[in-house]
């Protein structure tokens, strides 16, 4: 016999529970929130390349528009602090970790395009010399996640995988930072209570609708023709100044 008496005077404690999104691995067996698994040591960035326009064509841009560039700013580089984007090839838990050490509270800009789960293979085989000859290049195991979207293990583990990610992005965001999270019907529902569990609801700005051309109906079922391009921003000041700043991520 159950020897608890659930009433007004000793609610039950389901009955205090918030309406909120909750998947396996959320919690621990003590029910106290998981802190993301982070290594101890940042994850060592190997320089790939450094985007950024040759000195000689941005004098002679300036030359031509020299309304729009003002020279004081202007060094040996286009960026006043001496900043150069990075491509990082790698995985973007690490990743984001590495960067929080520099760039914490520093990024006014996040656009990801997360897994789909479409379960579509982008590979293609590499043609060598004339059409009828062609070489199919083995993937790392990098390039398998970048370019098959079949997640395949469940909604619990596409969910923990994404609160991860967006809890260090964040961190990473300024306060005037914003994110757009790029989705469609297979994931957008689970991302938009995702989003406002690690940004708060209060932080959603608007849902964007990317919509495609063709026909506009199927026999049993309205076509599906658009993406999902969720907005958030970290603060209430952030708005839309994030889009217009200079440097993203």
């Amino acid at each position: 016999m159950n020897q608890n008496t659930w009433g007004p005077a000793n609610p039950h404690p389901l009955s205090r529970t918030k309406t909120e999104l909750i998947w396996e691995g959320k919690y621990d067996e003590y029910g106290n929130r998981r802190e993301t698994k982070l290594p101890s040591t940042a994850y060592p960035l190997q320089k790939i390349e450094a985007i950024d326009e040759p000195h000689d064509r941005i004098k002679a841009d300036r030359a031509v528009q020299d309304e729009i560039f003002d020279e004081s700013k202007f060094n040996e580089s286009n960026h006043p602090d001496d900043f150069r984007n990075m491509l990082i090839w790698g995985d973007n838990k690490l990743i984001l970790n590495s960067l929080l050490e520099k760039y914490r509270g520093q990024i006014d800009l996040v656009y990801i395009d997360p897994p789909f789960d479409v379960g579509a293979d982008f590979t293609m085989d590499v043609q060598i010399g004339d059409e009828k000859d062609s070489i199919l290049k083995e993937q790392s195991i990098m390039e398998a996640v970048a370019y098959r979207d079949t997640w395949g293990k469940g909604t619990d583990s596409y969910l923990h995988m994404m609160y991860e990610r967006l809890s260090l992005i964040r961190e990473i965001l300024s306060d005037k930072g914003s994110i757009y999270v790029h989705c469609d019907w297979r994931v957008n529902s689970y991302l938009r209570l995702l989003l406002d569990t690690v940004f708060g609801s209060d932080f959603y700005r608007n849902e964007i609708s990317w919509c495609y051309t063709g026909p506009g109906y199927y026999k049993k079922y309205w076509v599906r023709k658009h993406d999902s391009i969720f907005f958030y921003t970290k603060t209430q000041e952030s708005l839309l100044e994030g889009v217009t700043r200079s440097r993203s991520f």
